[in-house]
């Protein structure tokens, strides 16, 4: 089929034929394998479906071999990898029985990227298809579009190119109707605007899902019913998963909202007297424990329906908050002495402290990805531990969650960050979680915004986010909640992220535990979102309103220079051997671009200064009439050769040395000396003609003498083409 101007091709039964169901999807010339298998056995004992979405990037598919010197083949996924994989993660889970206990995974394969079109795109169509025609229970299809504004027009999946001039960078997942996963870059952008561009998105995928229908209707399998035939053991399970949920419901009252709950740990009290009580009931009943460990496992699932029921008929919060209520807001700045710059953030239990590092250039991350190249200025990482959420475990990285909640935060400050040109450090925010009660990554991009104001990184304006939650039992009869914290993200519920500045969106994030939202609920969550964010900026703005004036004094300091771009190879020196002198002299880091600008980053205000010099003076055009002290290199019957700057040499010629009669220079001055000269003109040939003695005051009655024959041959510059000629019997010029 033809979709957003190129073709769209899905071919079966050719590859991966070993897999429940597998398909392969070209969107230009961008391929996509994808296989979707479910294990026949269930995991028993966990409180969530077991879903894997691995998205395998190739290099070979750009046609590209690993940049290390010693490792070509891929390793562990990129970030980028993981991002994808996740954004397809969020779109399909949701329709799929949440009771699910049999392992399920869907593996995406990029074999070739066209440089035009992203993977992502065919990655989530490839996914639907898999799943819709394997026999594995989904409730689908839904397929996601990438929406991009260039020049005020929206374009349906926009390729490269038309991505970096774009105000907005949505992908949205769902039907026409219902909205299943969002993620969003956006320019500040109106919320009524982006709400268009994610409508507009939706509306696209309509022939997309007909098409996946036909194909359905022609190859697909019967589905795996999950509930018939039900064992003795299954069938005891959901007798008692009912027995658990009537003892909650007696209490309601008495345990559950007995008294506003504001703290994490009051809940958690809370869950874990009703898994107490529960076990006791049931270990009396003697029932089997198998049983028991799965039904503890769900005792919070159980609860969060009751409160969801609670909001819905009286709009009554655990916490005593009302609905569009935001939790007890903290902010701080200048935490800590040495860092460069910080921010704390608090919302309820989330507590957030973001510190800023400013590094050269040269501390820019390279990528080498499969869609990506060059380099990577700001960094935003997240990092939790057990700690944050009161519990113990083993430390280990960063998990595909820590990942994208840094790059979610990463997003939302982007927009605001300045022009490389005006600020071109490198920048690396690392926000440490602290405490974890809902929304870490909104948290994460206030403690941002503090931490680089704290920093004096001159951001154009202070970026909050907030995330939103909903009510609703499958979809229906709906409350949105503001400032979703743990416990209200149960059944029917939604995790709708939505940051930005005073005057727009700069960053979404979407996915929910419902069929998908309908427009009307899109509509209201933006509207409460922004009131909640204007106050958070509020309180933001009191603790610190604008970036610092000054950087902290630990902070490197960055100097550009802008030189000719000839003179690059000039400051490089051969092999390096000028740079590294530069750079070993004065503790200074240099790096240099291509349009020569040369940026000298350093601690140290001496060292600083002198590589500054150092670098003008190798780069500085000598002009006529300028003067220099000089110091003599080499002596010739016809003249003295005089280094003025670092890789630069002019000729005294012997009548230009005094007025007075000098036979030979050796005769007044020895290789070594220090001497005053003047720039008399740069010849046609860019050799560079000094005097001495046009700084000397002339004598009385002197009268100037014809001229002795001028040398040729010499060739001004040691950085372009040695020292100059050597005279008549050097091998160089002609002598006098």
């Amino acid at each position: 089929m033809e979709w957003g101007g190129r073709t769209l091709s899905v071919e079966m039964g050719k590859l991966a034929l070993q897999t429940q169901a597998s398909c392969m999807v070209r969107y230009g010339d961008t391929v996509i394998l994808a296989t979707a298998a479910m294990s026949k056995n269930t995991r028993d004992g966990i409180d969530f479906f077991p879903l894997m979405v691995n998205f395998e990037e190739k290099l070979y598919a750009a046609g590209r071999i690993k940049g290390s010197r010693f490792i070509k083949r891929e390793g562990r996924p990129s970030e980028e990898a993981i991002l994808s994989g996740r954004m397809v993660d969020r779109a399909i889970r949701p329709l799929f029985d949440e009771s699910m206990r049999n392992d399920t995974q869907v593996i995406l394969t990029a074999l070739s990227w066209d440089g035009e079109n992203d993977s992502q795109v065919p990655a989530f169509v490839a996914a639907s298809i898999a799943l819709s025609i394997s026999p594995i229970p989904w409730n689908g299809p839904i397929v996601g579009a990438r929406v991009g504004k260039v020049d005020g027009k929206l374009i349906l999946n926009p390729t490269f190119a038309e991505r970096a001039n774009s105000a907005m960078d949505i992908v949205v997942a769902g039907t026409p109707e219902k909205v299943v996963m969002v993620e969003a870059e956006c320019k500040e952008e109106p919320e009524d605007e982006v709400i268009a561009a994610m409508e507009f998105g939706a509306k696209s995928l309509a022939p997309l899902i007909e098409f996946i229908n036909k194909i359905v209707n022609e190859v697909g399998q019967t589905k795996v019913n999950l509930h018939e035939n039900l064992t003795e053991a299954e069938a005891k399970l959901r007798e008692v998963e009912k027995q658990a949920r009537e003892f909650i419901a007696s209490h309601v009252e008495d345990w559950i909202f007995d008294a506003p709950k504001k703290g994490r740990a009051e809940r958690v009290a809370m869950v874990d007297r009703f898994s107490d009580a529960i076990k006791e009931k049931l270990t009396a009943e003697a029932v089997d424990e198998k049983i028991i460990t799965i039904v503890l496992g769900r005792v919070k699932i159980y609860v969060e329906e009751f409160i969801t029921q609670r909001i819905l008929e009286k709009g009554q919060r655990l916490d005593g908050r009302g609905l569009t209520d935001i939790r007890d807001l903290y902010a701080e700045v200048g935490l800590l002495p040495r860092t460069h710059g910080t921010g704390l953030f608090q919302r309820g239990d989330t507590q957030v402290l973001s510190v800023v590092t400013l590094g050269a250039p040269g501390d820019m991350q390279t990528l080498d990805t499969m869609e990506e190249e060059g380099k990577k200025r700001y960094m935003h990482h997240y990092n939790d531990t057990p700690a944050t959420y009161g519990e113990t475990g083993p430390l280990r990285g960063p998990g595909n969650r820590a990942i994208g909640h840094g790059a979610l935060a990463e997003k939302a400050l982007e927009p605001v960050l300045p022009e490389e040109k005006d600020f071109p450090y490198a920048i690396r925010v690392v926000s440490e979680v602290l405490g974890s009660n809902g929304s870490s990554s909104m948290a994460s991009t206030c403690g941002s915004s503090l931490a680089l104001m704290d920093a004096g990184v001159p951001i154009k304006k202070p970026v909050a986010g907030v995330a939103m939650g909903l009510a609703s039992i499958k979809g229906e009869n709906w409350k949105i909640i503001t400032d979703l914290q743990d416990i209200e993200d149960g059944p029917g519920g939604m995790d709708f992220k939505i940051a930005g500045t005073a005057d727009g969106v700069t960053a979404i994030q979407m996915d929910t535990k419902t069929f998908g939202l309908s427009w009307d609920i899109v509509k209201q969550t933006f509207k409460q979102s922004r009131e909640a964010r204007l106050k958070i900026l509020d309180t933001m703005k009191g603790v610190l309103a604008e970036p610092r004036k000054e950087m902290s004094p630990y902070a490197p300091r960055i100097v550009t220079i802008q030189i000719n771009p000839d003179k690059i190879r000039d400051v490089v020196g051969p092999g390096g051997k000028m740079i590294n002198k530069i750079i070993d002299e004065t503790g200074v880091s240099i790096d240099i671009e291509q349009d020569g600008r040369v940026n000298i980053t350093s601690n140290d205000a001496v060292g600083l200064e002198k590589a500054i010099e150092w670098v003008k003076s190798i780069t500085h055009e000598i002009a006529a009439g300028e003067v220099y002290e000089g110091t003599v290199v080499r002596l010739e019957d016809f003249g003295a050769f005089v280094n003025v700057l670092p890789g630069q040499d002019g000729l005294v010629h012997v009548t230009d040395i005094a007025y007075a009669y000098t036979s030979k220079p050796s005769d007044v001055m020895k290789i070594g000396d220090k001497v005053k000269v003047v720039v008399k003109e740069i010849d046609s040939m860019g050799r560079v003609n000094l005097s001495m003695k046009a700084l000397l005051p002339k004598p009385e009655g002197y009268v100037e003498q014809p001229p002795r024959e001028r040398r040729g041959g010499f060739s001004g510059g040691r950085g372009g083409g040695g020292r100059g000629g050597r005279g008549a019997f050097g091998g160089g010029g002609r002598g006098r």
